[in-house]
């Protein structure tokens, strides 16, 4: 893969498995003695629920969904694409999210979700940009807050790429 156009690294790896281990621990100990349910959003939560699973200790069960948008220009307008697998009726469940943004597509999948009966409802994110916040959402676990920029790594891609770096980074798609 050729190098990507970074304008700068956020965080460098080390800075994120050490970010990533401290909410795993924080997340362990609200959910001691229980069985978690960590529900990813595809694609972009793959790395670091991956990461973050390893580093929970506690019992977790995994499962996905997918959305997508339309609606054209219309930001927050989005269907469930991929559902989950399995009901999550009863369970302690842990939305993980590779970003938090507007809010929109948060909101979305918490309401739903919650209409499913899950014992509980909490968020996780890796990366939280509270400055384009359209509508509030109880982010319980944060990684990082990052500013206005367009970011890339940890399962953050451009145009499907850079997904796989170890780090987060700033991208400037003008300089490649």
């Amino acid at each position: 893969m050729t190098a990507p156009p970074i304008e700068r690294i956020l965080f460098t790896e080390e800075q994120v498995s050490a970010r990533i281990r401290e909410v795993a621990a924080e997340i362990s100990l609200k959910f001691y003695g229980r069985e978690l349910k960590l529900v990813g959003v595809l694609k972009g939560s793959v790395f670091f629920l991956t990461a973050l699973a390893r580093a929970i200790d506690l019992p977790v069960k995994i499962d996905f969904l997918a959305i997508s948008s339309f609606g054209g220009d219309t930001p927050g307008m989005v269907r469930i694409a991929k559902d989950l697998d399995d009901p999550i009726q009863g369970e302690d469940v842990l939305l993980v999210e590779d970003i938090v943004d507007t809010g929109l597509t948060t909101r979305y999948l918490l309401q739903t979700l919650a209409g499913r009966a899950p014992r509980s409802i909490a968020i996780c994110t890796l990366l939280d940009r509270t400055v384009r916040r359209m509508v509030q959402v109880p982010v319980d676990y944060r990684c990082f807050e990052i500013p206005d920029r367009f970011v890339v790594g940890c399962g953050l891609d451009y145009k499907q790429l850079y997904r796989n770096l170890d780090y987060i980074a700033v991208l400037n798609p003008d300089r490649g």
